[in-house]
């Protein structure tokens, strides 16, 4: 697993053995940032400069990939002990912490902070998890007003209840984009 672009391309990513952590692909990330920066909807103001919240962040590759790209800075939600651990080695292999926070809590536990104007979200396939982390990162003011909201999820899963912008799969995964009211 790699950075695929930007100022880190080709950085390699470390990952926890097993399978609580489920990094989302390379090529996932390629055509989500390719969407993204072309799309109409989008471009690159939508990366460049953005504050970005990466939830169930994992290793980190999502909320990394758009500071490669050009992001301001990012917040990584995350509770897993062997997927903190890759996170804040992947953070300090891009040399990267004065632009980072880790919070090492679960997604419900979040305090307010600075509003994203770019959120991932990557839970768990199939425990329905998006609605309830968006609803504490709204409570919480995590998420400025027209903020474009990434969601993967599993591809069988029903389809999430929001106005998408763009909706694709991928293997087993299913990214959905919609802009947060």
């Amino acid at each position: 697993m790699r950075i695929v672009a930007g100022q880190w391309r080709g950085r390699a990513l470390s990952a926890p053995s097993g399978l609580v952590t489920r990094p989302t692909a390379d090529r996932v990330r390629q055509a989500l940032f390719d969407t993204l920066l072309h799309a109409p909807w989008a471009g690159r103001a939508c990366v460049e400069g953005a504050v970005v919240l990466d939830v169930f962040a994992g290793t980190g590759a999502m909320g990394l990939e758009a500071l490669s790209r050009g992001a301001a800075r990012a917040a990584f939600v995350e509770q897993d002990r062997a997927a903190l651990a890759s996170l804040r080695a992947n953070i300090a292999a891009c040399q990267a912490e004065n632009r980072c926070a880790v919070l090492a809590m679960d997604v419900g536990r979040v305090p307010g902070g600075e509003a994203a104007s770019l959120v991932f979200l990557d839970p768990p396939y199939g425990k329905g998890l998006v609605a309830a982390a968006l609803a504490r990162l709204r409570a919480v003011g995590r998420i400025a007003p027209g903020a474009l909201v990434v969601a993967e999820t599993g591809r069988d899963e029903p389809a999430l209840d929001v106005e998408a912008l763009a909706e694709r799969t991928h293997g087993a995964a299913r990214v959905t984009v919609w802009r947060a009211e």
